[in-house]
């Protein structure tokens, strides 16, 4: 929005969607250019900008014909003229647009049960269609026929063409004019277009029609079937096309000739796309080209026709890449003698009623379109996709949302119309599109305000637009004076030669500050000696995220100080564990404690490397005072008398913690190893406070008699278990030596003397 460098309203609101205007008169701060009115909404009520003066107008959409689809059901008695069938939903609306901002709105289509049809059966009659003619012939009453299965309201109509009439494609002799074909054959005279029968519901009268049809001939393979369809399309009067389902069937069993062939008789002329149709029959074919396949396509779009392709098994592929280009049509295979051709073309309105493509007119410049479409069983699409939905039934409904978004103003600001139909329908959307181009402020605008310098422009939504030649922030300058020196000297500062401080560009007399590319930087003041990001930093952040810099200066929020607000007064960080400040030993100073007592330290003065505990702190004083001993039983009364001392009768009437002042729970031994209880606490004035139980307690001494007995009795049963274990060694070693004796003695030989 900033990079808009917008000088109205009109320009802010255009420069994107979530731009916005500030209308309040004193907005600006010194120095800053008109164009600093124009930002993003949230930046503008960050600048104190409040939301009523905030101009942001909004685009919308407004249904103006909403009928609901018609739901009719083939044999119901309700007889509905096809003016009265609606197919699509809405009819009609007005969408407002704001540039970069989509309006979205929902289409709804359902392809109405007993839609009338007319069909018009264009046939090529050179001399190779003679005996598809005569099936033909009879067409009318057997079409009728089949398609009351699916309408009750038909009609059919039929044409003809063969070729342009002149050379190359035909021969040009008198007697092959009146006769182009060879032998005995009777042959009608060549001609380029011929409209048999126009639409009827009458069956008879085609078949007696076409019965009196006779082949013609030309020379070569390719015919003018272009032409014919061009007609067809065209003459709505002549060929008598109602609002309806409009289907042409094209039956050949050869090629076509297209724009450019034309040449080959000497026609240069591009075909013109207008009917001319005289007694029926087409009378420029020799003065107009073909026309081009893109021609064609735009013509029978226009018509809302629907074109089936009926061509022999030769000839499909070429057809087939014609249907590929030419929307909303079908190719259909023809037999040999066009047997098939009643099953052909109700195979191809199957096809074709089974899908819906949505096209739109010519878009105004700067306005784009999507589609998205909610198909049948869940199916999904978007971009080009988005605009069909196939494989769908009569009586199917299926939905499309639409976004148009404008991407700029048109130049006259007037309104267009645009409008998006189903292929191959009448029925259509008709959208009226507005612009928002400029904001509600601009019509209440006061021309010629005193407030523009005596009145030398308009004063709108808080700022001026000047007239022409005239120039500055109230228009108080002419162009001729713009680059006067004199003005330049107003725009310097006391004592230097720097023009607006080199941040800015001298209008007037007065300074407008340059832009940064971060739009968030901003330079100020008179001569824009002042910017907001050039304060002390902290933590990479600019006031440590902690205030505005504001003219280089730091501006704190609350609780917060220091030249780039990184000194926080919350105290909370210094709360000790015992709910002092820094423990009562020290300051806090920017969420830290500095610790005036030298022996403590930590971050809330709570550690001392050195120091005895709360507990043994105390104990003597406890001691001498409380129970008249103790080390300091004779100094007692100068150095013990700090504190307020209560007795309590046992352990259980001591303070227990929850209390406001912080409390310490203390257990220490007395110089005759006796235990006595107390508690510290010291409130928030400074006063300590001790609790001691009046009762110490002292262990009683041992039991003499049991302790000599156990001796006593431990050493007789010591004694006992040792001479029992070395009885039992000599028992063992007895025993060992005595087995030992009889094996000797059993092995002992004796020698005898004689």
């Amino acid at each position: 929005c900033i990079k808009a460098n917008a000088k109205s309203c009109g320009e802010c609101i255009q420069a994107g969607p979530n731009c916005g205007w500030c209308k309040k008169t004193d907005f600006l701060q010194e120095g800053e250019p008109t164009s600093a009115r124009c930002d993003d909404l949230a930046a503008l009520k960050t600048k104190g900008c409040p939301p009523e003066d905030i101009e942001n107008p909004r685009g919308s959409k407004r249904l103006l014909e909403n009928r609901e689809v018609t739901n009719r059901k083939i044999g119901a008695a309700e007889k509905l003229d096809p003016q009265d069938i609606t197919q699509i939903q809405p009819q009609k609306l007005l969408l407002k647009l704001r540039v970069g901002e989509p309006q979205t709105f929902s289409l709804k289509f359902k392809r109405a049960e007993d839609y009338p049809i007319d069909l018009y059966y264009l046939m090529d009659l050179s001399y190779s269609m003679k005996d598809d003619l005569e099936n033909v012939k009879s067409l009318g009453t057997a079409l009728m026929l089949e398609m009351e299965k699916i309408t009750s309201d038909f009609r059919i109509g039929f044409g003809s063409f063969v070729e342009k009439t002149v050379m190359p494609y035909i021969s040009t002799t008198p007697a092959k004019l009146r006769n182009p074909c060879t032998g005995d054959q009777n042959c009608t005279s060549p001609f380029s277009y011929k409209n048999v029968l126009s639409l009827t519901s009458e069956g008879n009268k085609f078949n007696e029609l076409v019965g009196k049809q006779h082949i013609s001939g030309n020379l070569d393979s390719p015919e003018g079937g272009f032409d014919a369809i061009m007609q067809v399309a065209v003459c709505g009067e002549q060929i008598g096309w109602r609002n309806v389902t409009r289907l042409l069937v094209f039956s050949t069993d050869a090629g076509f000739h297209f724009a450019g062939d034309g040449k080959l008789g000497g026609i240069v002329l591009p075909n013109d796309g207008k009917c001319h149709l005289e007694n029926n029959m087409y009378t420029m074919s020799h003065y107009y080209d073909y026309p081009s396949i893109a021609h064609l396509v735009q013509k029978l779009s226009e018509n809302n026709i629907q074109t089936i392709f009926a061509v022999t098994e030769e000839f499909q592929a070429v057809y087939k890449e014609l249907k590929n280009l030419i929307p909303k049509s079908a190719v259909g295979t023809l037999s040999s003698n066009s047997s098939n051709v009643i099953q052909l073309i109700i195979d191809a309105y199957n096809s074709l009623s089974s899908e819906v493509i949505l096209e739109n007119t010519k878009l105004p410049k700067g306005v784009t379109i999507s589609y998205k479409s909610f198909c049948k069983n869940g199916v999904n699409d978007t971009q080009e996709d988005g605009r069909k939905c196939s494989n769908i039934s009569i009586g199917d409904e299926v939905k499309f949302e639409i976004n148009i978004t404008a991407n700029e103003c048109p130049k006259k600001g007037q309104n267009e119309t645009i409008k998006i139909k189903p292929l191959g329908f009448t029925e259509e959307v008709e959208i009226n599109l507005e612009f928002v181009c400029e904001c509600q402020c601009q019509s209440e605008g006061e021309p010629n305000s005193p407030a523009c310098h005596e009145g030398n422009g308009t004063f709108e939504c808080g700022a001026c637009r000047c007239n022409e030649g005239r120039i500055g922030r109230l228009c108080e300058c002419s162009t001729d004076e713009v680059n006067s020196e004199d003005m330049d000297a107003y725009c310097r500062r006391e004592n230097s030669t720097e023009i607006c401080s080199n941040n800015g560009e001298c209008i007037c007399g007065q300074c407008v500050c340059k832009k940064r590319e971060n739009t968030n930087e901003v330079y100020s003041g008179k001569y824009c000696e002042c910017d907001n990001f050039n304060c002390d930093r902290s933590n990479g952040l600019i006031c440590g995220g902690n205030g505005i810099c504001k003219c280089r200066v730091c501006e704190c929020f609350p609780n917060f100080t220091g030249s780039a607000c990184d000194c926080s007064l919350d105290t909370t960080p210094c709360m000790a564990s015992n709910g002092q400040i820094c423990n009562g030993r020290g300051t806090c100073e920017c969420g830290t404690c500095n610790c005036t007592d030298p022996k403590f330290q930590g971050p809330a003065c709570e550690t001392c490397q050195t120091c005895l505990g709360v507990c043994a702190e105390h104990k003597d004083c406890i001691q001498c005072r409380a129970f008249d001993k103790g080390e300091k039983k004779e100094t007692c009364s100068q150095e013990c008398m700090y504190f307020n001392m209560t007795r309590v009768e046992s352990r259980d009437k001591l303070p227990q913690p929850g209390q406001p002042d912080p409390l310490s729970h203390c257990k220490e031994k007395d110089i005759d190893d006796c235990w006595f209880y107390f508690t510290y606490s010291v409130n928030s004035n400074g006063e300590a406070s001790v609790h001691v139980v009046e009762t110490p307690e002292c262990p009683s001494g041992p039991d003499i008699i049991p302790i000599v007995a156990g001796v006593v009795a431990g050493i007789v049963l010591i004694g006992l278990a040792l001479l029992l274990i070395w009885k039992l060694l000599m028992i063992i070693h007895d025993r060992r030596e005595f087995a030992k004796f009889e094996k000797e003695k059993m092995n002992a030989k004796w020698d005898t003397v004689s």
